[in-house]
């Protein structure tokens, strides 16, 4: 079933696209994450959820986990969908930064009609992924068989920035800061160091780079080898 974004459900299109983007990262989805990436508090996402259980979005668990049903998911790939095409149209043809094109994206996902997102997409060629190498919902996307977390190398290890996880764009300058170094999904570098508390330190074009440990466990990387295979 297929549960259309409409101007009736805003508060439930975001928290169906903050449970969807947790669970793509990772994250155990209960309220207390939900609270902290939507920086709301803790009563109002136990209010919201009781709502979206009752009309049939999520579900909650034996362990308090919450967990979107088929609904939901279709409603939260639909939101998640048109938030990444937005990015990719304010990147590539409006020539937006990433933090700018991430905040306008948050506003455009409430109100793209299905026609003006299919238009989207094929005058961007119709992209598997948002500028930060997120899967665009309803493509073809194949993560990469390498595919591993900065975190996993070491020193002299040559990899391919694969992408730039949605939790890393909710921390304040994470995303300008990767963009400026240019720590871009496609682009090749070399880790430099690994510092003991988990700080790595890359080369990207000739440049280091200091990448703070919950950043590179969280950056996703392939081995530079498969890429160019």
């Amino acid at each position: 079933m297929t549960y259309e974004p409409s101007e009736h459900h805003p508060a439930f299109e975001e928290y169906s696209e903050t449970i969807f983007e947790l669970e793509e990262d990772g994250i155990e989805v209960i309220q207390a994450r939900i609270a902290e990436r939507l920086d709301v508090s803790r009563p109002a996402v136990s209010e919201m959820i009781k709502r979206m259980t009752g009309e049939g979005l999520v579900e909650i668990d034996e362990n308090a986990n919450v967990r979107l049903t088929t609904q939901g998911r279709s409603l939260a790939r639909t939101v998640v969908r048109r938030h990444r095409i937005a990015e990719r149209f304010m990147t590539d043809i409006l020539k937006l930064g990433w933090a700018e094109a991430h905040h306008e994206a948050g506003k455009w996902e409430h109100i793209i009609s299905p026609l003006v997102e299919d238009a989207m997409m094929r005058l961007l060629d119709d992209p598997t992924t948002c500028p930060h190498g997120n899967p665009i919902p309803g493509t073809d996307y194949a993560r990469p068989a390498s595919a591993r977390p900065l975190s996993d190398l070491s020193a002299q290890d040559d990899f391919v920035v694969e992408r730039i996880p949605e939790e890393l764009e909710f921390q304040e300058g994470q995303l300008t800061y990767l963009e400026q170094a240019g720590l871009l999904p496609g682009r090749s570098g070399q880790v430099l160091s690994v510092a003991p508390d988990g700080t790595t330190t890359v080369s990207i074009d000739g440049n280091p780079v200091g990448i703070s440990s919950f950043a590179s466990l969280r950056i996703v990387v392939r081995d530079a080898a498969t890429a160019s295979a």
